[in-house]
């Protein structure tokens, strides 16, 4: 019975033909739009849903019909089915940082300490080093490690100032090995990054980050 929650139906395709809609009658417009905007969203989060299904749940639940699952199991299982996805996707990122990590510190330049952050000089220079009390200006590029740039403050073009220690602890640590006026490019792992919870939609779980940072001046 409770193969009818929309969040455990990933498999099987939508196979219904469906007529051409009069987009010129409002109601219809708004209902087709917003079936748009849902199925987007849908196939983006769960993947391949059975839409015949789908738009049977959609029904009942519209009409006020009896349901074969109560909301609150519709509710429980989509957190399930969401719990399992984001560990999944966390272990594939861990997978990946990990082989990427082994490959970097190969390379000629790397620097790895202690807690796991590797970094290498682009440039150097031989101004002060900050503390950790400290707030520094910097600029700097962030990348996924498949080149997806997340955030940039050198796009912006506006500086980026902030506490060293307000940072997650892969800035804290290497920053403070900076000379101001050097440029250096971090490797952060994920333990040392944003960890199990990502951050927002770009850096998802357990994702290995990749920063060229530019010390400016110390605060």
């Amino acid at each position: 019975m409770k193969k009818l929650l929309l969040a455990t139906l990933i498999t099987a395709s939508c196979s219904v033909a469906y007529a051409e809609v009069d987009l010129e009658d409002e109601k219809k417009n708004l209902s087709y739009s917003l079936g748009l905007l849902l199925g987007d969203r849908f196939t983006k989060r769960f993947g391949d849903l059975d839409y015949d299904v789908l738009m049977e749940g959609l029904s009942q639940a519209h009409e006020g019909k009896e349901t074969q699952i109560t909301m609150e199991e519709a509710q429980a299982n989509l957190q399930t089915f969401e719990q399992a996805a984001a560990q999944q996707a966390q272990a594939a990122a861990a997978e990946e940082g990990n082989k990427y990590l082994e490959e970097n510190k190969a390379k000629d330049g790397v620097m790895v300490t202690e807690s796991g952050l590797q970094y290498e000089v682009i440039s150097e220079a031989d101004g002060p080093k900050p503390t950790a009390a400290d707030t520094v200006s910097v600029h700097y590029t962030g990348t996924l490690l498949d080149g997806t740039v997340f955030d940039s403050s050198v796009e912006r073009g506006q500086p980026a100032e902030f506490p060293l220690n307000g940072v997650i602890p892969g800035w804290t640590e290497g920053l403070q090995l900076m000379n101001t006026g050097s440029k250096y490019r971090f490797v952060i792992p994920s333990e040392l990054a944003y960890g199990e919870r990502g951050a927002g939609q770009a850096i998802g779980p357990g994702a290995t980050l990749i920063f060229e940072v530019e010390l400016l001046e110390i605060k």
